[in-house]
C-alpha cells in the first residue's frame, strides 16, 4: 500500500506542477500533507516536518549565504574576466552561446556545489539569452546537464556516499569512472551543440560582430537597480564609449538578406541593446585579488572539509560584504539586492523538507526501494551492475540522494555479492544517474536555476528530463563498453 502511495504521490506532484496547476511550493506543502492524511498517520505529520526540515537547514543556511557570497561577488566584478572571455567567444551565434552555457556550467562544476554553478551561469548567461529571444529552457537544461554530470566528483557528494556506504575508497570508485564520465561530458556539449543548432534555425543568425571587441571593457551580466545582481532586468552590450552597438538578424542559409530587428518586442530602454556600466558603483577592481583569494580559500576550504559548508559561506558572506562594502549603508543594499532569490530558494528548500520528511517519515522511500528491488529477476543477479546502473536513473530523480546510496545502494550491492559482482562495480554504476538527478525536484540548488532564470519549474522539467535521461544512459553504455560496468 505505502509503495503505490508513494509513487502516487511523487506521480501527482510532478503532474500538477507540470501541467502549472499548482506552484511548485504549494505543491511540495499540500501534496505530502494530503498523502500523509491519507495513509492513515496525519497526526505525525508535525514530526516529519520537523524531521524534514532540521535535515534540510543546513542546505538552506548553505543556499542562503553562497547566494549573498556569490552575488557580491558579482557585484565588485570578480567573474567579470571570465565573463568577458565566455562572451566574446559566443557573441551572438545561438549555437555559441548554448555550447558556451555547457562549457561555463561544466568549469564552475568544478567546486563540486550545484548552486554556484547556476547562480554563475545564469547571471552570465541570462541577459544574452533574453534579449536575443533564445529559449531559457535551453539554458537551464544544458546548466542542470553539464552540472549532473560534473556532481559525480568525489567532492561532489554521490561519490562519497557511494564509497561511505559500501565501505570503499572513493578515488577507487571514481577514477575508473573518468572515461565513462567524460563521455557524458561530452555528449553534453554535442546535446548543446545540436539545441544550439536547432535555436539558430527558430530565431535566425544574430550578427552582431562589433560586440566585445578587445578595447571595450563591457561585462555582460543580470544585474538589478544600482548593479546588484537581483535577476529583475537584462543587460545588453554597450559597444564603445558611446552609445549601442547595432544588432542585425539574417535568416539562416541566406545571402545578403536585409537586416531586421532583435526577437521580441518593447519600447524605450528595453528596445535598445543596453549594457552595465564598466564603472557601476559596486565594482571594487582595487579589491579584486582580494575577491579572488578569498573566493579559492573559500573553494579549497570546501574541498578539504575544514568545516562545514553552510559555516564557510556564512564567514565568507560577512568577510566579504565587510571588506568590499564597509558602509553599513552600502552592506544592507548589497543585501537587499539578492534578498528576493535567497527567499525565493531558502522557503522552497525549507517546503522540499515536508516532502521529503513525509516519504522518509511513512516508510514510502524504505517499502519503495525494497519494492523495486524486489521486482529484479533472479537471472539478472549476475549483470547487478547494469541493473544498479539502469535503476539509478528514475531512483535518483525520485529520491534523494541520501536515500538511495545509503537506502538502496547496500541492498543492490548485497544482491550483487551474491552472483560474484564486486562492490566496486555497484558503487561506479550508482553514479549514472547523477545528470538526470540534478533536475529532481528534491535538489534545492535547481529552484536556484530555474528561480533566476525565471524559468518554470514545470517547463524544465519537461524540457530537461528526456536530455537529463539520455545523457545517463551515455553514461551508463560508455561504462558498459569501457568494461568499467
Amino acid at each position: 500500500m505505502l509503495t503505490v502511495l508513494g509513487f502516487a504521490m511523487i506521480a501527482t506532484f510532478l503532474v500538477l506542477i507540470m501541467m502549472k496547476k499548482m506552484s511548485p511550493i504549494a505543491a511540495l506543502v499540500l501534496i505530502p500533507a494530503l498523502f500523509c492524511v491519507a495513509v492513515g498517520q496525519g497526526a505525525q505529520l508535525g514530526d516529519y516536518v520537523i524531521e524534514g526540515v532540521g535535515k534540510l537547514a543546513p542546505t538552506a543556511a548553505m543556499l542562503m549565504f553562497a547566494i549573498v557570497y556569490f552575488g557580491v561577488m558579482i557585484d565588485v566584478g570578480l567573474f567579470d574576466p571570465i565573463v568577458r572571455g565566455i562572451l566574446r567567444f559566443c557573441k551572438a551565434d545561438p549555437v555559441r552561446i548554448v555550447v558556451g552555457t555547457a562549457v561555463l556550467a561544466a568549469i564552475v562544476s568544478l567546486d563540486g556545489d550545484g548552486s554556484t554553478t547556476f547562480m554563475i551561469t545564469v547571471s552570465a548567461m541570462y541577459p544574452l539569452y533574453k534579449r536575443l529571444g533564445m529559449s531559457l529552457v535551453v539554458m537551464t537544461g544544458v546548466a542542470a546537464t553539464a552540472n549532473g554530470v560534473m556532481n559525480t566528483l568525489p567532492w561532489g557528494g554521490p561519490t562519497a556516499r557511494a564509497a561511505t556506504a559500501l565501505k570503499l575508497d572513493a578515488g577507487d570508485v571514481f577514477v575508473p569512472m573518468i572515461p565513462a564520465l567524460g563521455t557524458g561530458l561530452l555528449f553534453v556539449f554535442v546535446l548543446a551543440y545540436v539545441l544550439g543548432r536547432r535555436e539558430r534555425k527558430r530565431i535566425g543568425y544574430l550578427s552582431l560582430d562589433e560586440v566585445l571587441v578587445p578595447e571595450t571593457d563591457t561585462v555582460l551580466v543580470a544585474a538589478g537597480a544600482g548593479g546588484g545582481n537581483d535577476g529583475t532586468d537584462v543587460a545588453g552590450v554597450v559597444g564603445g564609449a558611446g552609445g549601442a552597438v547595432g544588432l542585425t538578424k539574417k535568416p539562416v542559409g541566406g545571402a545578403g538578406g536585409a537586416p531586421g530587428a532583435v526577437p521580441g518586442s518593447g519600447s524605450g530602454a528595453d528596445e535598445e541593446f543596453q549594457g552595465l556600466d564598466p564603472n557601476r558603483a559596486t565594482l571594487r577592481p582595487k579589491l579584486y585579488w582580494f575577491n579572488a583569494g578569498l573566493t579559492v580559500a573559500l573553494l579549497a576550504a570546501m574541498i578539504l572539509e575544514l568545516m562545514p559548508i553552510p559555516v564557510l559561506f556564512l564567514l565568507g558572506a560577512a568577510l566579504a560584504l565587510t571588506v568590499n562594502y564597509p558602509k553599513m549603508a552600502e552592506q544592507k543594499a548589497r543585501i537587499a539586492a539578492h534578498a528576493d532569490n535567497v527567499l525565493n530558494v531558502s522557503g522552497m528548500v525549507f517546503a522540499a523538507a515536508v516532502f521529503t520528511g513525509v516519504l522518509t517519515g511513512t516508510g514510502m522511500v524504505k517499502h519503495m526501494a525494497d519494492w523495486l528491488v524486489g521486482a529484479i529477476p533472479e537471472g539478472m543477479g549476475p549483470h547487478m551492475g547494469l541493473v544498479t546502473g539502469v535503476l539509478s536513473i528514475p531512483l535518483t530523480y525520485f529520491m534523494s540522494n541520501d536515500g538511495f546510496y545509503f537506502g538502496v545502494v547496500p541492498v543492490l550491492a548485497e544482491a550483487g555479492a551474491a552472483h560474484g559482482v564486486p562492490p566496486l562495480e555497484i558503487a561506479r554504476a550508482s553514479l549514472v544517474g547523477q545528470a538526470l538527478h540534478m533536475s529532481s525536484p528534491l535538489v534545492p540548488a535547481v529552484y536556484v536555476l530555474v528561480g533566476m532564470a525565471k524559468v518554470e519549474f514545470g517547463d524544465h522539467t519537461r524540457f530537461t528530463v528526456k536530455w537529463a535521461a539520455l545523457t545517463s544512459l551515455v553514461v551508463l553504455a560508455s561504462g558498459i563498453l569501457f568494461g568499467i560496468i
